[in-house]
């Protein structure tokens, strides 16, 4: 039985929660977020703190309550603090340019790729090589760094592609290096 479904979360100064008929409200000082809920889950707004509880065993039931609770968790670090995800670009010829709030990769296909993000998510180009993407909302910067990243993936041999910052690449041998160990 998990207990991240237990957990009571602790509201920090300046942010508002809101849990009414099926929605969940964060408000603070980046903007707020909504989140619908489902009803067999029930979240408790009391003295500055949230939980969320199940009335019955159903262990589906108990999985929703600890997504709830995860989800109401990054809400509120969304709203407050913010989230990001940074990416690399690493190839003879790869590279980054943003155009107001798009982003251009030249990733050596006949055209480039305009990336635009939705709204809320801001995107920044440092260098020609390294993509920054904020934003409040934890699932919509995810998915836009995995839609770059989708782009151009990291291919095994000469490790070219748009990787996260910090991600290590298995590389594999080529044809020469098995051919020579084989011999």
């Amino acid at each position: 039985m998990g207990r991240i479904g237990k957990r009571i979360i602790i509201i920090p100064a300046g942010v508002e929660v809101i849990a009414s008929e099926g929605k969940i409200l964060v408000k603070g000082p980046k903007g707020s977020l909504q989140q619908d809920y489902n009803l067999g889950v029930k979240v408790e707004v009391n003295d500055g703190k949230v939980s969320t509880q199940v009335s019955s065993k159903d262990p589906k039931l108990a999985a929703m309550q600890g997504l709830y609770n995860s989800l109401i968790k990054n809400m509120i670090d969304g709203v407050t603090k913010g989230f990001e995800k940074r990416l690399e670009i690493e190839g003879v010829g790869y590279r980054a340019i943003q155009q107001g709030r798009n982003l251009q990769l030249q990733m050596g296909f006949s055209h480039p790729t305009i990336i635009q993000p939705p709204t809320g998510i801001d995107l920044a180009v440092e260098g020609t090589n390294k993509i920054s993407i904020k934003g409040m909302d934890k699932q919509l910067v995810g998915a836009l760094a995995a839609e770059i990243r989708s782009v151009r993936e990291v291919e095994p041999y000469k490790g070219k592609g748009i990787r996260y910052a910090g991600e290590r690449v298995r590389r594999k041998a080529g044809k020469s290096a098995k051919a020579a160990a084989g011999a």
